[in-house]
């Protein structure tokens, strides 16, 4: 238990280098555009002298490393400044829109894996049969087509032709909200007309963000699987007489879903940065789409500060979270 509690500190103490790296990163990148920052969402609005204010405000006159720490500063204590796109705070434009793209991308993640794994474990024990090609070929393809093809192609088929799901929208906000996620919260709450209106609305997106990542889990699972089963425990296992089944499931799976642990947690930030893609497509508001908006109508440098930010932080966490699980399962790690 003490080595576990010295690995959970040495992965904190790396939060702190990463999160300045990001942020220094992100800081440079908005300080490089043509456009001056003050400018870019209010040049055909403010005279000369109200930008000045306004880079007084945004400490824009005082020299980088001091714009640096105030950034830092500012992040921190929940002073993201004002969106030039809305006219209201980022944090609560963000406290509105995140949540959507938080629970997107955990509806996705569960998908990927709910599809992806079982896949992967019938192509391993199905090691070159048909079924095996056919996954295999599957899983290429999908991770093959882009996010946006599979969003407007499955779209297209389960709205418009078949009209199984909603297609566009976010469902029916709950009696309570709690989180802003509302199949959450409708939980919470016992909501269930709301929470079976928000599944339906969020399964059309969620499953199309899931299904390029769910090829790669695929395959990942099938090696990663027949791995395991060519190891020696295993001839061991099998020499004693225990059915195919409980060899694959109690044994070979222990060390083949490592590997998924630590690539399915990656996705996951992958799905935070990519969701915008979805969002618009099926018109829900979300970080990403309000994000892309920023970039497109005003040029709101605060804006894709702020979310970049944000997003960072939750890849963080969930890294935290996949590299705990890791050590937990395998105890070399922690060594």
């Amino acid at each position: 238990m003490a080595e576990y509690k010295y690995y959970l500190i040495r992965r904190l103490l790396t939060f702190i280098p990463t999160i300045l790296g990001a942020l220094f990163i992100t800081f440079i990148v908005s300080h490089v555009v043509p456009m001056m920052p003050a400018k870019a969402g209010f040049a055909r609005h403010l005279n000369l002298e109200a930008l000045k204010r306004l880079e007084q405000l945004y400490h824009l006159d005082k020299p980088w490393w001091e714009q640096f720490a105030y950034y830092v500063r500012d992040l921190f204590t929940g002073h993201w400044g004002t969106s030039m796109m809305s006219g209201r705070p980022i944090f609560e434009d963000l406290r509105d829109y995140y949540p959507v793209t938080v629970q997107l991308a955990i509806a996705g993640e569960a998908l990927i894996l709910l599809i992806g794994v079982p896949l992967g474990i019938v192509a391993a024990m199905k090691q070159d049969k048909w079924i095996d090609y056919v996954i295999r070929v599957f899983s290429l393809v999908a991770y093959s087509m882009p996010y946006f093809l599979w969003a407007i192609g499955i779209q297209l088929l389960f709205y418009w032709k078949l009209g199984w799901f909603p297609g566009i929208g976010l469902g029916k906000p709950p009696a309570k909200i709690y989180t802003g996620m509302y199949l959450l919260d409708s939980l919470l709450c016992g909501d269930w007309s709301s929470f079976i209106d928000n599944l339906r609305h969020l399964f059309l997106p969620a499953f199309s963000l899931a299904l390029p990542n769910a090829g790669v889990i695929a395959r990942l699972m099938r090696g990663s699987l027949l791995d395991a089963l060519s190891s020696e425990y295993i001839d061991y296992t099998r020499m004693k007489g225990l059915p195919e089944r409980m060899v694959v499931l109690k044994h070979a799976m222990k060390n083949a879903i490592i590997p998924i642990i630590t690539v399915g947690g990656l996705m996951f930030g992958g799905l935070l940065g990519g969701a915008f893609i979805t969002e618009t497509v099926f018109a829900l508001a979300g970080a990403g789409r309000y994000t892309v908006m920023a970039v497109l109508r005003s040029m709101d440098i605060p804006v894709i500060m702020a979310t970049t930010f944000l997003i960072v932080m939750t890849y963080l966490l969930v890294n935290l979270v996949v590299d705990l699980l890791y050590g937990a399962v395998d105890p070399r790690v922690r060594l």
